[in-house]
């Protein structure tokens, strides 16, 4: 972390604005160490560069695609967890998150997206995790946000506890730093200086490293436009779709992405769409 910087910083993903009016929630309750929060669309390509800001991350998701094995989250989240995130270098950081769902309509699996698509991943990368809360006064019949006997993290739900959902953020920012979550790691992003002896092949090196790329570069261009004929072909089906039946999907527009999430009425089902995926 960079001298001068906050120590923690706050992520979010979110479809309806309710996950991202918790984050602004838990802002407000640890006050001047937290910086943010960010939606995690906006740091597509460089989350790894704003993660090294901090010392400390709370990061949060909704849950939409219940049951699935994966893309649960709706959100951003989805992308980086199969691409960026898995390359992050972020051994020892301290991470706690935060989820939503619907403990009442999808019982069965409660805010499930916040298991495998943040908690594990940030695990997985060797983080250290906190904020674990306990099962008692929530609605639901299971989850996969359950370790051992407790929540992985805090979990809301502003359809059926919106009432609750205050509390419970202030007794969570206090577990933390109860927990020792706001205590330095030790994190530092400072590269040291490495001195060479000049080598003959490092120019033969530098032109195959060009050549490389080069081709890479064409590649990706070639499957971002196939992406983005798919994705056009998709909505087009969607919409379709949704003017001959009144059960079809549902539009949520992103604004700040131009990405669309169409949910089944059921809840169990969502697609994404966007007129221009990599802009």
């Amino acid at each position: 972390m960079a001298a001068g910087n906050k120590k923690v910083g706050i992520f979010f993903g979110t479809s309806t604005g309710n996950t991202e009016n918790a984050a602004y929630t838990i802002a407000s309750e640890l006050g001047d160490i937290a910086d943010g929060p960010f939606e995690i669309d906006e740091f597509a390509g460089s989350v790894a560069k704003k993660f090294d800001e901090y010392d400390a991350l709370i990061v949060g998701t909704p849950t939409w695609n219940t049951g699935a094995d994966s893309e649960r989250s709706g959100t951003g989240w989805d992308e980086m967890y199969y691409g960026e995130m898995q390359e992050l270098k972020i051994q020892g950081r301290h991470v706690a998150v935060f989820g939503q769902g619907d403990s009442v309509s999808y019982g069965e699996n409660y805010a499930d997206a916040k298991e495998s698509f943040i908690h594990d991943v940030f695990e997985d990368l060797g983080c250290k995790m906190y904020g674990y809360i306990s099962q008692d006064g929530y609605l639901h019949e299971a989850s996969k946000s359950i370790r051992g006997d407790k929540f992985c993290g805090l979990l809301l739900d502003d359809v059926n506890q919106d009432d609750l959902t205050e509390d419970r953020i202030k007794s969570w920012v206090t577990q933390l730093h109860d927990e020792g979550f706001l205590m330095s790691t030790g994190a530092s992003t400072a590269t040291p200086e490495v001195t060479s002896e000049p080598s003959t092949t490092a120019s033969t090196d530098v032109s195959a490293m060009d050549a490389e790329l080069a081709a890479l570069a064409e590649e990706n261009a070639r499957l971002r436009e196939m992406l983005d004929k798919n994705s056009r072909l998709l909505e087009e089906t969607i919409v379709e779709s949704t003017g001959k039946d009144e059960s079809g999907f549902v539009p949520h527009l992103n604004p700040k992405t131009g990405r669309t999430i169409w949910t089944s009425p059921n809840g169990k089902s969502c697609y994404f769409t966007s007129s221009s995926l990599f802009p």
